[in-house]
């Protein structure tokens, strides 16, 4: 199969007037790209190339943009072509205009001869007089017949280089090319490389990283002859071969654009020694350049990703629990376990629940520190929520394992290599999860569990006349952290003045808490551009967390954007607990959401509180978040 099999004369378009934005671009490519008969929802593609676009933009340099997407939405791989002689801003990396666009589409099955095809392209585009002839030429066929004559001399990018450029001892120089999609980038990176080392007479071999997995792998022999290793990567990719190397990491993009300055860098051996302490072996530095905060956030985002089946699995059974149970007047704690059917199902979401704050705060922890991490970061998890500090404290006790574990490796870094694995099985685990249990028990849970008891002591102070402002304090307060120290402040008080004959105040609490969920979902349902395709999945879960009162349901949502999503939802629940108060509705049972409803004084109105809040919050929460298509 040849490139022009899968590029077809109506998929290419010259002559093109400068589009005004890149979205119209990847609009007009996609547009072609349906006219190939390669996708079956054209709107799904285009919304995953943008998404693509967000993480980092494929105008590559040198006039070349090459917008692409692996997408459900492509029935079979297929390129689009379109030239614009003026050129137009596409973002790319070299601040230059962009003339020449290809747009790739590929199948989420895509098998390794697409890769191939697609990878070949993508390397004959790094040829500057191949692509000055594309952009000059005068019609479809002349296009085409160019890529003929090119690919009928051209070889697969994922041969490995020819075995005179390699010295006797070796390669000189080694690199590991990888990005996201492992389509374009990946391949355009080793053919940089590769070409830009010929010139400099440098021998050099790269591995690639793509979507058909690790090809021309690099061998223990050839590490151990090298001068330097360039790692240009923009995903992890497999490190611990490289200890006591030379290695330069950076992003993938600069190996297609800043190719000589990283030859010139490697040959002259000005790149630290990389010391792979962990065990991990997937994991990769941190990318040269990238800010502190994207790196807090991608180390918060693999803590949140991993504690959301836990809390979505566990959240159901609870929920399922309260829908097959019978409400007993004489116990109302104990709803949800009355019936041996419910009790089971209680006690098996219970259990997940009871992991999502060590799983949280244990991926964070490796995030940063690899395996190691992950263990000082579990423990740290489950004596937050022991302990009080709850939701927040997990969070601080995954970072402080994360950062406490790389403080460990540079302390016994006097230790020599041989003690490597001592230190993995035994120095690390042990001195880290002490550490952490210090650090979580004396310094991050004490403040917090003083900032609970004032909070319940000040709320039992307060004029009980005052109810409207009580019913926004602890509706409010469901919402600042969602099962953390705040939230139990609250609930806590909502129960203790159950015995006191006080039924309004619990009333409120659980109209605040049950806010978040619902109002995640439902912002998920009616303005879904606002959220990534995981989190639309996601969301309507939050339904029956939501009326199950279930606050947790919302932590991802929070802890993926809280900026946005807790104001959000701290002004909803204040809202609906202070209607609650104004409409007197009470509640004499701790828990059970919208089961419990029966029970309620006036529960016309509690309804009405609950969904005004949640529908405030909805509001409030799509103003804030921006839509993700918009995104430039």
């Amino acid at each position: 199969m040849k490139i022009t099999d899968i590029l077809k004369p109506v998929s290419i378009q010259l002559n093109v007037a400068p589009p005004k934005s890149k979205v119209e671009a990847i609009n007009i490519l996609a547009d072609l790209m349906e006219k190939g008969g390669n996708l079956s929802n054209k709107e799904e593609y285009v919304k995953a190339v943008i998404a693509r676009e967000d993480s980092g933009s494929t105008g590559l340099g040198d006039g070349i943009a090459t917008p692409h997407a692996k997408s459900s939405a492509v029935r079979e791989a297929g390129l689009a072509a379109m030239v614009v002689p003026q050129g137009m801003d596409f973002a790319a990396l070299d601040g230059n205009p962009s003339r020449l666009f290809f747009m790739i589409a590929a199948p989420d099955s895509a098998s390794d001869l697409h890769v191939q095809l697609l990878s070949k392209l993508a390397t004959m585009l790094m040829d500057p007089d191949f692509k000055d002839a594309l952009i000059n030429a005068k019609s479809v066929d002349e296009f085409l017949q160019l890529i003929n004559e090119k690919e009928e001399g051209k070889s697969s990018a994922e041969e490995a280089p020819a075995e005179a450029e390699k010295t006797p001892d070796g390669y000189e120089v080694l690199a590991v090319t990888a990005c996201p999609t492992g389509i374009a980038h990946t391949y355009m990176a080793a053919e940089s490389l590769e070409q830009h080392a010929k010139r400099k007479n440098i021998s050099i071999k790269v591995e690639t990283n793509g979507t058909g997995g690790r090809k021309n792998v690099l061998t223990d022999e050839e590490i151990a002859k090298a001068k330097c290793i360039i790692v240009a990567a923009d995903k992890n990719v497999p490190m611990a071969r490289f200890n006591g190397k030379h290695v330069i990491i950076t992003k993938v993009a600069n190996g297609i654009n800043k190719a000589d300055e990283l030859l010139d860098k490697a040959m002259a051996q000005d790149a630290p020694i990389y010391h792979h302490s962990g065990n991990d072996e997937e994991a990769s530095g941190s990318v040269e350049g990238e800010s502190i905060g994207r790196q807090i956030y991608k180390h918060l985002m693999n803590g949140v990703s991993h504690m959301l089946p836990f809390v979505v699995g566990g959240g159901i059974l609870i929920a399922i629990a309260f829908l097959v149970d019978v409400y007993d007047p004489a116990n109302p704690s104990n709803f949800g376990s009355n019936t041996p059917l419910a009790a089971f199902f209680k006690n098996v979401g219970g259990v997940s629940f009871g992991f999502m704050l060590p799983v949280l705060a244990g991926f964070i922890g490796m995030s940063i520190a690899d395996r190691p991490g992950l263990v000082a970061g579990f423990v740290g998890g489950a004596l937050a929520n022991s302990g009080g500090s709850g939701f927040l404290g997990a969070l601080i006790a995954g970072f402080a394992a994360g950062y406490i574990i790389l403080g460990l490796r540079k302390a016994l870094n006097f230790l020599p290599a041989s003690l490597d694995g001592i230190k993995n099985i035994l120095l690390y685990p042990l001195l880290g999860v002490f550490l952490m249990g210090i650090a979580i028990t004396f310094i991050i849970n004490p403040p917090v569990s003083a900032i609970n008891t004032w909070l319940v002591e000040t709320l039992k102070g307060m004029d009980p006349s005052s109810r409207i402002l009580i019913g926004i304090v602890v509706g409010g307060m469901m919402s600042i952290d969602m099962g953390g120290p705040f939230n139990k402040a609250a609930y806590v008080t909502g129960t203790a003045l159950l015995a006191d004959g006080e039924f309004g105040v619990m009333a409120s609490v659980m109209a605040g808490g049950m806010v978040p969920p619902i109002a995640i979902a439902l912002c998920t349902t009616f303005f879904g551009n606002r959220f990534t395709e995981a989190e639309r999945k996601s969301g309507p879960t939050n339904y029956i967390m939501g009326l199950s009162f279930i606050t947790e349901g919302a932590i991802p949502f929070a802890a993926a954007d809280p900026a946005r999503v807790i104001p959000s939802c701290i002004v909803g629940s204040a809202v609906a607990g202070a209607l609650s108060m104004a409409f007197e509705c009470t509640l004499r049972a701790p828990h059970g959401g919208i089961f419990v409803v029966p029970t309620i004084g006036n529960p016309l109105m509690y309804l009405v509180a609950i969904a005004a809040g949640a529908v405030v919050s909805m509001i409030l929460l799509a103003i804030l978040k921006k839509p993700l298509n918009k995104k430039q």
